[in-house]
């Protein structure tokens, strides 16, 4: 009993694990995340890498010449210190072609002999939807300041006609347009740096001390980087964690030379 007390306390615990990456190709720098526990590190020159982990951790490798692999952690690993991680080279295939049925030229036949179908959606069960994400309430107020009531100019001598939006120019004419557009682009940072910030704060500040007031400062300036939008949209683990990692850099570098 006491044995077995200390083996849960050892494994209660997340403790360094050193593991091995093997390929035919360079396997420097290959991005390993540890997504249970919000650990990260890079391999070395020669695939070694090491990390901090307890079973049933779920490691995440990435690289850009290799398959993405999932790895969960067993107690297994744990008691040995050790794991190895075959990686495999990304093959870009051009897909397969099958020779079916030969079409027609009549588009009726061709579609009678074909075996497609199509997905059922609500559409076709006559129920009103969209795969649109509603509108947030600035995102509407854009909507409605960008659009509104076409009036029709009428001249010429066959009694033809211009549409202008009166709405849509007063707007911007005004300045109102512009405004929103900045009001929606500020929702759409603060949605983001706060998901980055949800996912991400126990990587980027793992080893540092960093007041919380000044991390706040951190992440509004990382969110001023004219690539954030881009790069958080993609939704990007990897990408995201050396963005952050990389603004924390020029962030220290403006506060040392304000300092001075």
């Amino acid at each position: 009993m006491f044995f077995i007390w200390l083996t849960i306390i050892g494994f209660a615990q997340r403790k360094d694990l050193k593991g091995q990456l093997l390929a035919n190709d360079d396997i420097e720098g290959i991005h390993i995340l540890n997504k249970t526990a919000s650990k990260y590190t890079i391999s070395e020159e020669d695939g070694s890498f090491i990390i901090s982990a307890q079973p049933r951790d779920t490691l995440f490798i990435s690289g850009l010449k290799y398959e993405v692999v999932d790895v969960v952690i067993t107690e297994e690993m744990m008691l040995k210190g050790t794991l190895s991680v075959q990686l495999t080279e990304k093959i870009n295939q051009l897909d397969q072609v099958i020779i079916g049925k030969l079409l027609t030229g009549s588009l009726e036949s061709d579609l009678q002999n074909s075996d497609n179908k199509t997905d059922i959606n609500f559409y076709d069960l006559g129920i009103p939807g969209s795969t649109k994400l509603p509108m947030t309430q600035n995102e509407r107020k854009l909507h409605d300041a960008d659009a509104g009531p076409v009036a029709a100019i009428m001249g010429g001598p066959f009694g033809g006609g211009v549409g202008l939006n009166f709405h849509k120019i007063l707007n911007s004419i005004s300045g109102r347009t512009k405004k929103l557009k900045t009001i929606v682009e500020l929702d759409t940072k603060d949605k983001c740096i706060n998901r980055l910030r949800r996912e991400y704060e126990g990587i980027i500040f793992e080893n540092n001390t960093l007041t919380h007031n000044l991390r706040n400062e951190y992440f509004l300036f990382a969110q001023e980087d004219q690539d954030f939008l881009a790069i958080c949209s993609r939704k990007n683990d990897i990408e995201a964690i050396d963005f952050l990692k990389s603004k924390l850099k020029d962030y220290y570098t403006i506060k040392a030379s304000t300092k001075e």
